[in-house]
């Protein structure tokens, strides 16, 4: 089971995928924690180049590619492997980051961005995507209070807000696959619903 989380910046994602994997190997899960970009050697080299804060040059075309390269390489040593031998992928963002950021966030056309993806991922898509929603004033509050701070946080309110909005946007989309989590509860009740979501998709896959 491939399962994605997505989020605005400061929405609390990323310091939920640990707990989420040592929960799910708890009930016996073979459990693999990802980060995009990076999660391979190239992909991680990549990152350097993309959150530099000095690359303010960097086009949004190069920035879309230099993200499908990391991707490819991802999916085809890391993520396929593992899906193939029965495991669990939990990553920190993948193709749908992509799609708000800098499709929605650049208001760039979707289309050509979801070929790109299809073609860098052999067109492999999440079973579950969890989206840590917060107000985007509030997320950024979190992220300067903490972390590392990188390019991609340099950008102004109305352009979070657009990514927020592409996500919701994408969750309608396909509300099979997206389920929407509250970021503004405090985090044990955040990973509480993110263990209810998993475990009911499990069971609905198994099922």
């Amino acid at each position: 089971m491939f399962i994605t989380f997505e989020g605005t910046e400061g929405s609390g994602k990323t310091s939920q995928l640990h707990p989420t994997a040592d929960f799910l190997r708890q009930q016996g899960r073979d459990v693999l924690t990802l980060r995009e970009p990076g999660g391979t050697s190239i992909g991680e080299q990549i990152r350097k180049v993309l959150f530099n804060l000095e690359n303010t040059e960097m086009h949004p075309r190069t920035e879309i590619l230099l993200f499908q390269a990391s991707r490819a390489q991802l999916v085809e040593d890391i993520i396929t492997p593992h899906l193939r031998k029965g495991g669990v992928v939990l990553c920190d963002r993948y193709a749908d980051s992509t799609l708000a950021y800098q499709g929605f966030g650049y208001q760039l056309d979707l289309e050509p961005l979801r070929a790109l993806i299809a073609f860098a991922t052999h067109a492999l898509k999440p079973d579950l995507t969890l989206l840590f929603d917060l107000d985007v004033e509030v997320g950024m509050r979190r992220r300067a209070s903490g972390g590392e701070w990188n390019r991609l946080d340099a950008y102004d309110l109305a352009f979070y807000q657009r990514v927020r909005e592409g996500y919701h946007q994408l969750a309608r989309e396909e509300p099979a696959r997206w389920v929407i989590i509250n970021a503004e509860q405090p985090p044990g009740q955040v990973q509480e619903a993110v263990c209810k979501a998993i475990v009911k998709r499990l069971r609905q896959k198994s099922g």
